[in-house]
């Protein structure tokens, strides 16, 4: 009987491990973090993912999980799509990044991930 326990013990102990290893280890973040992203679609309409991501930066979390694409500039990330609207860079509406309700001060492959923000991509004519 104590083998038996001892057994389990080791097992439930060892499963603990994998799971702790394997959790985020070969991503950037060693601990999973948790935000909001939202879309504010051109005609007004409006989503809402609560995004679990083990990467640090807004733009490669977002382009993992699909719901940006663009292309890369000499300024970075160039988004054209989010949430499967698209519209083409040089055009009059862009695609504008809010932090919070903020407008961002830097682009979204430059943003590190804060754990508990909202991140809005909102499609604005300029």
């Amino acid at each position: 009987m104590k083998k038996a326990i001892s057994i389990s013990i080791a097992c439930l102990v060892l499963l603990s491990s994998v799971f702790f290893i394997v959790g985020c280890g070969d991503k950037e973040s060693e601990t999973e973090l948790n935000f909001t992203f939202k879309v504010v679609h051109l005609d007004g309409t409006e989503k809402t993912f609560d995004v679990k991501t083990c990467k640090t930066i807004l733009g490669d979390a977002l382009t993992e999980k699909g719901y940006i694409s663009g292309f890369q500039s000499q300024y970075g990330l160039s988004v054209e799509t989010v949430d499967g609207e698209t519209h083409k860079w040089g055009g009059d509406i862009y695609w504008m990044l809010y932090i919070n309700g903020e407008l961002s001060p830097t682009g979204v492959d430059s943003t590190k991930i804060v754990d508990g923000a909202t991140y809005t991509f909102k499609a604005e004519k300029v």
